[in-house]
This record gives C-alpha cells, structure tokens and sequence, in this order.
C-alpha cells in the first residue's frame, strides 16, 4: 500500500466548489485501489488574507513543501494582483510558483468528440487535436524589475501624467530548462515542438530562438520550428492539428492556453499541471490547477464546472505520484461522463442534460 499528502488550497469564488469534486475523483481512486492520499487543506488567496493578514503564510509553504503535490482552485478578488503585495490574492500563486521553484506549466489541450458541439470552432477544425502547451512560468515580464507606475518621474508633466515600466528578463539557463523539458515532453508524443516568441521586436526572444535552436540539437529525433506569437495565435484557430508540443514564455503562454480552451469547449474543461525542479520518491513535485479563475458571476450557484479541477487531479496523480492507471481512469470517467450527455451551462449542447457542479462531479466518481 503506497501513502501520499496532498496539500490542497481551494481558494477563493467557485475554487472550493470545484476542488471539492477534484478531491472526490481522488476519493474514489482511494475507494478502488491500494492507496491511501492524505489530503491537508490549508487557506490561500481572499480567504487567507481575511484570516492570515496575507494570501499564503508561511505555514501554507512549508505544508505544500512537505507534500508530494498540490491541489490548487483558484485565487482572485478585487484589485490588480502584484507579485511583491501580500495583500493581493494573487501574490499566493506568483509565491508558490517562484518559491517551489515550478518552472514548467503544462497544459493538455484534446477536444472530447463528444464536445465538439460545444466549441464556437467548426467540428472538423477540432477533430483529432491533441497538443500540449508547455508555458515557462517563473521568468519574463511578470516578474521583471523594476516594474511600477512612476507619478512623478521626470518630464511627466510634459509628457502629459504619470508613466509606467515593466521589465521583462529571460536567462540562458531559464529557457535551456524550459525548451529541454518540451522535447522530452514531444518524444513521447509526435515529436514536433514549436517554439513561440516574437523575435522580429523582443531582444528576449532573439535570445529565446538562439538557446532553442541549441537545446534542439541534443534531441535529432525532435522536429524544432520557430513561430511569431500572432502568427500562433492564428493558427490555434485555424489549423489547431499542427500543433504537438508548444513552448513559449510566461505571457505569451498565459494568453495562448486561455484561447486555446475554446478547442476544448470551456476554460472549464483544461487542467494545467505546474512542474517544477524537485522530484519525489513517486515523480516530478508539482501544483495542479483549472485554467479558469475565481468566476464571481456564478459563485455559489451550482453552476461551475469541476471537470477541469477533476482532469487537474488526474495530471497530478500521472505527473507527481506516479499512478498512469489510476490517472487513466480518472480521464476516462471524465470522457464517459460527457458521452453520456451530462453538461454544466458552459459546455451546454442541444442534446446535452444540464446538471450542477456537485452532480457532475459525482457523475465522474461513479465512473471511475
């Protein structure tokens, strides 16, 4: 019988309604197996601030740093989140992914053929998409310095206000890590990686292109193509089959995973692993999460949909603990599920029955 802890933080808006049917998926892994997860759940994001002053404490890591994965919701509320406020919700995700050191956000993308309805993209657009979308996640603009609004810089009076300035920064080693990754990552698929900059403008890119093309060289078996961002961001519309592996830097690839949920039908449907560079007695430590973010609008209601949390705890159970059959059950319950025409609003089809956040979420346990 094998032990694993699991730190779950549910966050804030329709988080705990959908971790709590991603923690049921678990469950009923544990009710039909040999193993036996500890989960402890800790505070992140608005409620920690109301309770801790802060949106994630320093018992809050060290938990997470104790675990073998994280469970994570969602995190967000009233304000612009920064990476240097604790006062801000999303200060608990940017902390967690520079302090765990998780430099590697990947994002499976793979229409369901039953969903294809669902998708605002021409069915035989979608048929047969399967890519993964690796994002470098702890460099670039959104953690450059400096980075702030300067009211009284000089000549903004001439200038006419205030200015601002954001940094953005890559080194070597940070791309060499992240574009390695993503052609280990394409041997085991198709073995095509496309890299994504925009190196006819950023000096970040040029030097992102240069290390791609030398970490390239290790991997003959892998085909490297290079691609402007714009020129991506078409192509995930209108010819999504190309793609296999794509590798790109934190914003670029904040933006491009959000399009590419449509693919799927929702943001509701795409989980997302954060890898980072600490391995585990059972695999690669990591955090797990929706794509999507806290949804106010629809908080409390019933009307989340927890598939993409629940597809998030199969990636951890695959990528951290080491358990491919127990994840493969848990993604084709979620597939059964939706053959059977079970939908929450955002993925409704013609055909499909409407049910909640709790019922669909038992609906996938039941299978499993």
């Amino acid at each position: 019988m094998a032990e694993y802890t699991i730190a779950v933080l549910a966050g804030d808006g329709i988080g705990p309604e959908v971790t709590a049917e991603a923690v049921g998926a678990l469950r009923a892994v544990e009710r039909r197996s040999s193993h036996t997860f500890t989960l402890r759940e800790a505070l992140v994001g608005q409620a920690a601030i109301a309770v801790e002053g802060e949106a994630i404490s320093d018992a809050t890591m060290a938990l997470c740093q104790a675990s073998d994965a994280v469970l994570f919701g969602a995190v967000g509320g009233a304000g612009v989140g920064r990476p240097d406020a604790k006062a801000q919700p999303e200060n608990a995700l940017f902390r967690l992914r520079k302090e765990l050191a998780l430099f590697a956000n990947v994002r499976p993308v793979r229409p369901l053929p039953a969903l294809l309805g669902a998708s605002t993209i021409k069915r035989e657009t979608l048929r047969g998409v399967d890519m993964v979308v690796v994002r470098e996640l702890t460099g670039g603009l959104y953690y450059g310095k400096p980075s702030e609004i300067r009211e009284d810089s000089a000549g903004a009076v001439e200038a006419g206000g205030a200015s601002a300035v954001d940094t953005m920064v890559y080194s070597e080693a940070e791309i060499e890590r992240i574009v390695r990754y993503a052609c280990e990552l394409a041997r085991g698929r198709r073995q095509r990686v496309t890299s994504v900059d925009k190196a006819n403008v950023l000096s970040c890119s040029r030097l992102w292109r240069r290390v791609a093309e030398r970490v390239a060289r290790d991997y003959p078996d892998v085909t490297l193509r290079h691609l402007l961002v714009d020129s991506c961001a078409m192509g995930l519309i209108r010819q999504p089959r190309d793609f296999d592996v794509i590798v790109t830097e934190n914003m670029f690839g904040d933006i491009l995973t959000d399009e590419a949920s449509m693919l799927a039908g929702s943001m509701g449907m795409l989980p997302s692993a954060s890898l980072g560079t600490r391995m585990t007695a059972h695999g690669r430590f990591g955090l797990y999460e929706p794509i999507h973010g806290t949804a106010p609008d629809i908080t409390g209601q019933g009307k989340a949909n927890p598939l993409a949390a629940i597809l998030s705890a199969a990636l951890l159970l695959r990528y951290s603990l080491g358990l491919t059959r127990a994840a493969e059950a848990v993604e084709s319950a979620v597939a059964s599920v939706i053959a059977a025409g079970y939908r929450t609003p955002d993925i409704a089809t013609a055909r499909g029955t409407i049910v909640s956040t709790g019922e669909m979420g038992a609906a996938v346990a039941e299978r499993i």
